[in-house]
């Protein structure tokens, strides 16, 4: 059972968690009802993960199921997927998304070709998980927002949550997948605070967006911290302007129904996404729904994201270079 819906679909039973909490929930229920499923990545075990996700996961499941690794991306990685072809499945934890350049060789020409290159006759059933997106004073190499990067990978799928029941359905759905699909968790939302439904049967499926709040005059596509922002500012536009907000949830695949049917209601579309404008996210829900909705624009399509530079060190330039509520305001005046 499955839903893609914001409050949680049938599934009446919910409570109030963080996005930190709902992964953490997620890993433990399929540590729980699978027993090839097992962690492992720097620190998430006995440390409980570098920003505390993994938690206390190593004292119920073991340090068999909960591993700690050498510092070594290309090592641990390469491992997944000899562990995943041999019927387990592994999840993956990666610190920081900058540091997938590291074992970018066993994702992009091993695990996301694995199965294709033999002809279906073995699955890949892996997880990985890590941090992206500034806001901590990191500086660039822990701060950047790449998953644009894999989207555009054949053979991966990737999702970016922006809720926290979206954290727990997207997570506990990329487990169960028999082909290779990259978590991307904003580390800005792990303290966001939401309902999230407690079955266990509670999945959303990949490749679906959520609406997250219903408007009229406006469209907003939003991914991970920018959801939040998004909705906060509809909020506030209320009465004035009415917004409807789209968490996409599924970068690929992606849920292209979903964004045209709010496009066709709205006649506007902003994009709002915490990755370099150029060649991102943004375009690719721009070209699709120029593509397949263009007689339902009313007005040109606009962009919220990062300048095509890196993330500073400097708190103040850190600020002004990540897109905020405000830019979104802006974007919406420029378009209604």
């Amino acid at each position: 059972m499955s839903t893609d819906t914001a409050s949680g679909g049938g599934f009446s039973d919910t409570e109030t968690m963080t996005v930190r909490e709902a992964i953490r929930q997620a890993l433990r229920e399929e540590l729980e009802r699978d027993e090839d499923v097992f962690v492992m990545g720097e620190d998430v075990g006995r440390f409980g993960g570098v920003l505390g996700v993994t938690g206390d996961l190593v004292e119920q499941f073991g340090e068999e199921r909960v591993r700690d690794t050498p510092i070594s991306e290309a090592g641990f990685t390469g491992a997944s997927v000899g562990a995943a072809a041999t019927g387990t499945r592994p999840v993956v934890e990666i610190m920081f998304s900058d540091f997938i350049g590291v074992c970018s060789e066993q994702i992009l020409n091993q695990m996301a070709k694995n199965r294709y290159m033999f002809g279906g006759k073995t699955e890949m059933p892996v997880t990985i998980r890590t941090t992206e997106g500034g806001g901590m004073g990191a500086a660039s190499q822990h701060s950047g927002t790449i998953h644009t990067w894999f989207a555009h990978l054949p053979g991966i799928m990737a999702v970016a949550p922006g809720t926290a029941h979206a954290a727990k359905g997207l997570t506990k759905a990329a487990i169960r997948s028999n082909d290779p699909v990259i978590v991307f968790e904003n580390k800005q939302i792990y303290e966001q605070e939401g309902e999230v439904p407690v079955s266990e049967d509670y999945t959303i499926p990949l490749g679906t967006a959520s609406v997250e709040r219903e408007g009229d005059d406006v469209t907003v596509v939003a991914t991970q911290r920018m959801v939040g922002e998004s909705l906060g500012l509809a909020d506030e536009l209320e009465g004035e302007t009415s917004v409807e907000v789209i968490d996409l949830q599924s970068l690929y695949p992606m849920d292209t129904d979903t964004l045209l049917k709010s496009v066709e209601k709205t006649g506007r579309l902003v994009v709002a996404d915490e990755s370099p404008l150029s060649y991102g996210t943004h375009a690719e829900v721009v070209a699709r729904v120029q593509e397949e909705g263009f007689f339902s624009l009313d007005a040109p399509i606009q962009r919220v994201g990062v300048a095509d530079t890196h993330i500073p060190f400097s708190p103040v330039l850190e600020e002004e270079i990540l897109p905020h509520a405000e830019d979104v305001r802006a974007a919406i005046d420029r378009v209604v």
